[in-house]
């Protein structure tokens, strides 16, 4: 046995054991291995690495992200207490930083190190926070105490466990938050027009991220118009503020408590997206989105906001029988209660389809996005016909007309 640190000395972090990889790297570490060994565990690495998008030295790499990835008693705390640990639990953590920074300095695959040191994926790089992260942690004059500061400030900007590095989630039974990797890149300034109703909604989630008062929100309104794209932008523009998207359908309405309690405890800001939300007379769901929205004997946290976008103004089907030769009793009460959902929603938003000049001003503004070179005469007379031929107006209509001319390109 090698008198030197090992990633088995850790017990904050312990958790980084029951990886494969990590498991190999400290069979190297204890005890001198078989070449062999070492391009089994370089093979690993460039799948890895190849994967999660990571360069550099990959073994060490691979360590730190690990450990941004971790998910124990010191990250939860650091979430639930917006920071702060207790003096027990620090030097506990800084035990094991100290561990990590001592495995870092060794060279356990002398075989492959030529081949591990400077590699450079085909995938997209780490983002930016876990890029700057590692070049702290690989900096000369790092002691545990910076370290550990720093994963406080990364923990709490972006998570750890289920919930880092990813800016948008969907939820899955008998798993729960599962991270979504390819998100839509739109941007708020991609969504031409509606600036009023763009600006009622930064206004609230700029409010919500600043931990003010702040409202759920409705988007209603014509099809196509840009409402779930709009709350998709929020995130591309917040994420680095801590926003991140749950996107729940409609049928997993029952799962919105567990959803909401396991947000509870991140210190992340979370809108939970409720897309093309409606109920037809028979279904009975929205009563329970009702007493969600409202909150029961539990208060909603504070760090939760639904966002829901329909294209009924009214979410509920109503028809004439609800008011008039019903055999309720009490009539006025029942349509209350279909129309009172939209009620619960503190801000609701309209997105109404635009008229022809607004349609042709959109179109113009995605056609010179794209760099479409017609003329502006004659983009408006195609654009028209393109309009005639579809079910309306709207900002859809008018990416489809673009992607049409883009397709024509030779």
């Amino acid at each position: 046995m090698r008198n030197i640190a090992t990633l088995s000395q850790l017990v904050i972090y312990r958790n980084l054991l029951d990886d494969p990889l990590m498991q190999s790297l400290e069979r190297l570490l204890s005890v001198a291995c078989e070449p062999s060994v070492e391009y089994e565990l370089t093979a690993s690495l460039f799948k890895a690495a190849e994967k999660l998008g990571l360069s550099g030295n990959l073994w060490q790499s691979y360590l730190i992200y690990r450990i941004t990835q971790d998910e124990n008693i010191f990250t939860v705390a650091v979430e639930k207490n917006k920071g702060h640990i207790n003096d027990s639990l620090r030097r506990a953590v800084l035990h094991d930083l100290s561990v990590v920074l001592s495995v870092l300095t060794l060279q356990p695959m002398p075989a492959c190190s030529e081949l591990i040191s400077t590699f450079t994926p085909s995938t997209t790089a780490v983002s930016d926070a876990l890029h700057s992260l590692m070049t702290f942690v690989l900096s000369q004059d790092i002691t545990p105490e910076r370290l550990l500061n720093k994963l406080i400030a990364f923990y709490l900007q972006y998570g750890s466990g289920a919930t880092a590095g990813f800016k948008a989630f969907r939820w899955e039974d008998g798993t729960g938050l599962v991270g979504i990797s390819h998100t839509d890149t739109i941007a708020l300034d991609d969504i031409i027009g509606y600036d009023t109703q763009k600006a009622v909604l930064i206004q609230n989630t700029e409010a919500f991220i600043a931990g003010r008062p702040a409202n759920n929100v409705l988007l209603a309104g014509a099809r196509g118009t840009g409402k779930s794209s709009s709350v998709k932008a929020l995130i591309n523009r917040y994420y680095s503020d801590g926003l991140r998207l749950v996107e729940v359908p409609r049928h997993q309405l029952q799962h919105l408590n567990t959803i909401i309690e396991t947000l509870r405890q991140s210190s992340q800001k979370f809108i939970i997206f409720l897309d093309d939300l409606s109920f037809e007379e028979a279904e009975t769901d929205y009563k329970y989105l009702k007493s969600i929205i409202d909150g029961g004997i539990e208060a909603k946290p504070a760090n939760v906001l639904l966002y829901a976008t329909s294209n009924r103004r009214h979410l509920v089907k109503e028809s004439w029988s609800d008011r008039a030769d019903s055999d309720d009793i009490h009539t006025a009460d029942s349509v209350q209660e279909k129309i009172s959902l939209v009620d619960r929603f503190g801000i609701t938003i309209t997105f109404q389809t635009p008229d022809q000049n607004e349609f042709l001003r959109i179109v113009n503004g995605i056609a010179r996005r794209n760099s479409i070179a017609l003329p502006e005469e004659e983009l408006k007379r195609a654009a028209l016909r393109w309009e005639m031929s579809r079910s309306g107006r709207s900002g859809r209509v008018a990416r489809q007309f673009v992607t049409h001319l883009l397709s024509q390109k030779s």
